[in-house]
C-alpha cells in the first residue's frame, strides 16, 4: 500500500474569496490529503482581527471541495495542530507573511518532518475582482461609508 501524503495548509480565512480557494487547491496538488488550519484570533497578529469568528471560518474553509478536513488552530500555540497532524508538506499561501527558512527551522526544532512549499499566485480573472479580505473590508467601507464605530460621523 502506497502512503498517502498529508499536506496542510493554513491562514486565517476571513471574509472567504477566490485568493482563499486558489490557494487551498493549489495546495491540494501536494499531495493526496489536505487539511487547512484556521487560526484563532489571538494568533490573527499581523493584520487587523477577523471579523468572522474561528469556527464560521472554519466551517466555511470545510465546504470546499479541494479540503478534506479543517481544523481550529490551537488557541497559544501555532504548532499543536501541525505536531498532531504530521504532515508531509506544509504549503503556505502566496501572499503569507511567513518566511518558509523560519518555519522549517520552527518545525525542525519540534521533531516535525516536513518539508514547507509556498503556494502560486493567483492575477485576477475579472474586472474588479477582489483576491484579499482587507480589499473586501476596504471597498465595504468605500461604498457603505466610512463609519466604523456607529457614532453616525460625530467626532465631536
Amino acid at each position: 500500500m502506497v502512503p498517502m501524503t498529508r499536506v496542510v495548509a493554513q491562514g486565517t480565512f476571513d471574509l472567504l474569496h477566490p485568493g482563499h480557494v486558489h490557494y487551498l487547491e493549489n495546495a491540494a496538488t501536494y499531495g493526496d490529503e489536505l487539511h487547512a488550519i484556521v487560526a484563532r484570533r489571538p494568533n490573527v497578529t499581523h493584520k487587523p482581527a477577523p471579523i468572522l469568528c474561528a469556527e464560521q471560518r472554519r466551517d466555511m474553509v470545510a465546504a470546499l471541495g479541494a479540503v478534506d478536513e479543517a481544523h481550529l488552530g490551537h488557541p497559544e500555540d501555532v504548532f499543536v495542530p501541525i505536531e498532531r497532524l504530521g504532515p508531509d508538506v506544509i504549503v503556505l499561501g502566496f501572499d503569507q507573511h511567513h518566511d518558509e527558512g523560519d518555519i522549517a527551522e520552527a518545525l525542525a526544532e519540534r521533531g516535525i518532518d516536513c518539508r514547507v512549499e509556498r503556494a502560486s499566485a493567483r492575477d485576477p480573472r475579472y474586472e474588479d475582482e477582489l483576491l484579499s479580505s482587507g480589499d473586501i473590508v476596504d471597498r465595504i467601507v468605500e461604498r457603505r461609508g466610512p463609519d466604523r464605530d456607529g457614532d453616525c460621523g460625530d467626532r465631536g
